[in-house]
């Protein structure tokens, strides 16, 4: 729980000396400081749990002839669960440099020697206070650009998902941290033809969701009913190189789907291959293409072709959904996708999708590490 922007400080002790937070409670009296002092570490927590505070000063042990600080270590590591802004001093009057450097490691800001100098003391409160309430202003300010990032990243992928006759069409898409490098679009450019596209630019945040956009903007800048998919990659590849960060690439992957004819075309540029699952249960993975965008500057694509028809499932992915994890930090993997897709092959485009993502989120208990992207295409049986 964060504190409000209220004039006075609040600051919480915590510390089993009853004469040691009677003296600080009139120290700080003067000082516009609002004081709440409690004795043990549940007690800290408990107050935590129900009100906001600019800082915490407390103790390390709280058992009599102990000097191990583990109480005050543990006190450190839920109290930042709490509240992972919430600046810590640590009052001590012995020296450890290991428990020190545990403290720190914990978010401790400053350490207070008992006895103390009151003018020191409050000089190091004051101090932390205002960082505090700093660094509160700025993450708000930051939570506040992402959410409008993310309202503005959702507006350029698909507000509606296009159909096309003979086949249907469900798609998601989740970032792992607000915004993210995962997109996706779907156009239809006839009654039977229908371009799809995937990819995930590597990295995380607010540069991979710029990035993002860059892309996607040059997809819908070149794709049209006459352009080859391999030409569209080389196109938009010419486009991002030279305007990428060192180190970031992207891969992708797209596709002309044509109803009427049976066919998909396709090119992949270093993207997760694709799953075509056939009406029997048969698998195959669209891996024709080349290297990922973004890279090197002269690059060409080759292209695919398959055949597609009643009762196909067409299946892409980003590596958000294969690298989820479990508890035994064990992968979800391609092969497990797969057979969540043959297993349920009979189902709808929205069925098989909700299927798939759900086998994902119960075997990785809801957390997924990064973006994830999940799109299937279903021909009517």
């Amino acid at each position: 729980m964060s504190p409000t922007c209220a004039a006075a400080a609040r600051l919480l002790i915590a510390d089993d000396q009853p004469d040691l937070l009677d003296a600080l409670k009139l120290l700080l009296k003067s000082e516009a400081i609002d004081v709440r002092a409690v004795t043990s570490p549940e007690a800290a927590l408990a107050e935590l749990r129900s009100a906001a505070f600019d800082l915490l000063l407390m103790d390390l042990n709280y058992t009599g002839d102990t000097t191990s600080g583990r109480e005050g270590i543990d006190l450190l590591s839920r109290a930042q669960a709490i509240d992972p802004l919430l600046p810590v001093v640590v009052m001590t009057g012995w020296g450890s440099v290991d428990l020190a450097v545990e403290a720190m490691r914990h978010g401790v800001r400053d350490f207070v020697q008992k006895p103390w100098d009151n003018a020191q003391l409050v000089a190091t409160l004051r101090h932390e206070i205002d960082e505090g309430r700093a660094r509160r202003r700025r993450d708000h300010a930051e939570q506040r650009d992402i959410v409008e990032a993310r309202h503005i990243q959702r507006r350029l992928l698909p507000q509606q998902i296009p159909q096309i006759d003979g086949w249907e069409l469900a798609a998601s898409w989740q970032p792992a941290a607000g915004v993210g490098g995962d997109c996706f679009d779907a156009i239809r450019f006839a009654p039977s033809r229908l371009g799809v596209s995937i990819a995930d630019v590597v990295g995380k945040g607010i540069p991979a969701a710029l990035l993002m956009s860059n892309l996607q903007a040059a997809v819908r800048a070149f794709a049209s009913d006459a352009i080859e998919p391999g030409a569209l990659c080389e196109r938009v590849n010419r486009v991002l190189f030279g305007h990428i960060a060192e180190g970031r690439f992207i891969s992708f992957f797209y596709c002309l789907l044509d109803a009427a004819e049976g066919t998909l075309t396709y090119a992949n540029a270093g993207h997760y291959p694709p799953v075509v699952v056939r009406a029997d249960g048969t698998v195959e993975r669209l891996d024709e293409g080349g290297t990922v965008l973004g890279v090197f500057e002269d690059v060409t694509y080759a292209q695919g072709r398959v055949t597609v028809g009643a009762g196909d499932r067409i299946v892409f992915y980003t590596d958000g959904l294969t690298e989820a994890r479990n508890a035994d930090d064990e992968e979800y993997g391609d092969a497990r996708l797969i057979a969540a897709a043959v297993q349920h092959r009979a189902c709808s485009a929205p069925a098989l999708h909700a299927r798939v993502m759900d086998a994902v989120t119960t075997f990785a208990d809801g957390k997924f590490q990064d973006d994830s992207t999940l799109i299937v295409l279903a021909a009517d049986s």
